[in-house]
């Protein structure tokens, strides 16, 4: 049998030991479509990680992004996949180079169906990658014109926690015009958790540079369905009169 492979099962069969039916209906609850879904929590799912690396020390990062893919490619279930992203983060920041980049996109298109695992890819695993090459955090902007609606929410999810960041001993800052075109970009789009990536990018944007995105959204807010509005105002200390003035012009 095939060594992928052998590693591979061995992670499932651990994970499905955590499986619950119970658990399956209350993560259910989160999601606004049916996910296929085992039933395992974030934390049982980092004691598999952990138990089986501690089983097995042997293996290095090309192993391990073997597994991944592996796992990935015949996933079933929402929690393998994360299982899977999970599984590489230790690896990210110090191994691999720079097309790692295009191996998630290639993920965010082709494996992720809900907000969950965009959001666990980029927060976590994409975030570490990016700590140790900040030269390509503001080269993911392409991803906003992805066919897949979870790509596209990525181009700004991942971009969250680098709108101002200490990195090592250099202070990281993120293009605001970047933000504000990516944002431009995908002001349209049907897909309600790409709107909600906006309203989350902007609120975080708002907190560090308070003047450029209260003008930003006096231009474009009219523009933007309510709930993402309603999150881009969320923390800005003149929320009401922000909101009431935008409101009052929206189309």
């Amino acid at each position: 049998m095939n060594v992928t492979l052998t590693y591979a099962n061995s992670l499932t069969k651990l994970l499905r030991r955590h499986q619950s039916a119970a658990q399956k209906s209350s993560l259910q609850r989160y999601f606004s479509h049916n996910v296929a879904l085992l039933g395992v929590t974030a934390p049982q799912i980092r004691q598999v990680i952990n138990d089986f690396y501690s089983s097995h020390a042997e293996l290095n990062s090309e192993d391990v992004l073997q597994i991944t893919e592996h796992v990935l490619q015949h996933a079933n279930y929402n929690e393998e996949k994360l299982l899977a992203f999970g599984l590489i983060n230790r690896w990210v920041k110090k191994s691999y180079d720079d097309n790692l980049l295009k191996t998630f996109r290639f993920w965010l298109e082709h494996y992720a169906d809900n907000w969950s695992l965009v959001d666990d890819l980029c927060l976590k695993t994409i975030y570490s990658f990016f700590l140790a090459r900040p030269h390509l955090i503001n080269t993911i902007q392409p991803w906003a014109l992805s066919p897949s609606p979870w790509c596209r929410r990525a181009s700004n999810v991942a971009w969250v926690k680098f709108v101002d960041r200490q990195i090592g001993k250099d202070h990281y800052r993120l293009n605001t015009d970047l933000i504000f075109s990516n944002c431009n970009t995908l002001l349209y789009d049907p897909h309600e958790h790409v709107q909600k990536s906006i309203g989350w990018l902007l609120k975080v944007t708002g907190q560090h540079h308070g003047e450029l995105t209260e003008n930003y959204l006096r231009r474009q807010g009219p523009f933007m369905p309510r709930a993402t509005l309603g999150c881009a105002v969320e923390k800005m200390p003149n929320r009401k009169t922000l909101l009431a003035e935008i409101s009052s012009r929206h189309q």
